[in-house]
């Protein structure tokens, strides 16, 4: 298959012992009845294999709806799918599969949610410290609270768990660029998508997205100690039309590579790779 063949939304991309794999949320299923994430995988990032069911609900999986934006983390030795799921009179949010391959089988690891069992939550990603101590970011949905959060949360280390209070790093209303964003039932300031990226030069970037005048928008901010408990400075957000929920990553030869959707129209998304360059206090797309 080639990336234009692939209907996924918020792309994440492991490398991992001269592959790519290839995760996200099934375009086919988002709206509907999900049924597990797959994962496709390449030696070159242009030719693909068909999808392998990396997980799979044998129907015994608490959560039946809302299986959105995988990741898929090797921590310890092993693999972790963190990932948004809503279940029946729960609030949707982030919870951790574990898997000995990159291929899967994932199963549940935490139980259930990791995020606030109260909060709409979503889009959790995994960041190290530099002391090696896990945290969870993730997004405090703007359908609850108006206007969307990115929080920042500690776990244990064998990440079945919350391991403190979360903290609010930013608000989608501190930034300029940002417009409101109406629903079927409501309106509010949107977050989505936080993944965590260290420059060389040791800069801690975030990114996210949110929405602006040209639509679904790549955001980025850094930190100012170069901590996640630092204050989150908001750069300019990346001049791409209609495109977001973007990672970063390098391939086998060192290249830094952006990989996000665009467009944001469902069912037209499809995952992007942009080649980017290293700048030492943040990023910029080649050419």
């Amino acid at each position: 298959m080639k990336l234009n063949d692939i209907h996924l939304r918020d792309p994440f991309v492991l490398v991992h012992e001269g592959r790519y794999y290839l995760y996200g949320s099934c375009g086919r299923t988002l709206f509907g009845r999900p049924t597990g994430f797959d994962v496709y995988v390449s030696e070159d990032m242009e030719n693909w294999s068909d999808p392998v069911a990396c997980f799979e609900d044998d129907g015994t999986f608490w959560a039946k709806k809302d299986y959105w934006a995988p990741e898929v983390h090797k921590w310890n030795g092993a693999f972790y799918l963190f990932a948004s799921f809503l279940g029946e009179g729960m609030c949707r949010g982030t919870a951790i599969l574990r898997s000995e391959s990159p291929l899967g089988p994932f199963v549940p690891h935490s139980d259930k949610c990791v995020t606030p069992a109260d909060w709409e939550c979503l889009d959790g990603t995994l960041y190290a410290d530099k002391a090696g101590k896990p945290w969870m970011v993730f997004c405090h949905e703007w359908t609850q609270i108006v206007n969307g959060e990115v929080c920042a949360m500690p776990l244990t280390a064998d990440l079945k768990m919350a391991a403190g209070e979360p903290r609010v790093l930013w608000r989608a209303k501190d930034v300029s660029w940002g417009v409101l964003v109406k629903g079927s039932d409501r309106e509010g300031y949107v977050t989505d998508g936080p993944f965590l990226w260290r420059t060389e030069n040791g800069t801690l970037l975030c990114l996210w997205s949110s929405f602006s005048e040209n639509g679904y928008t790549q955001a980025l901010t850094m930190s100012d100690n170069g901590e996640i408990d630092g204050n989150f400075v908001h750069l300019p957000p990346l001049k791409l039309a209609d495109a977001g929920h973007g990672m970063l990553f390098r391939d086998l030869q060192g290249q830094l590579w952006l990989t996000l959707h665009s467009p944001n129209t469902h069912p037209q998304e499809r995952p992007q790779f942009i080649r980017m360059k290293d700048i030492g206090s943040t990023i910029a797309c080649v050419g």
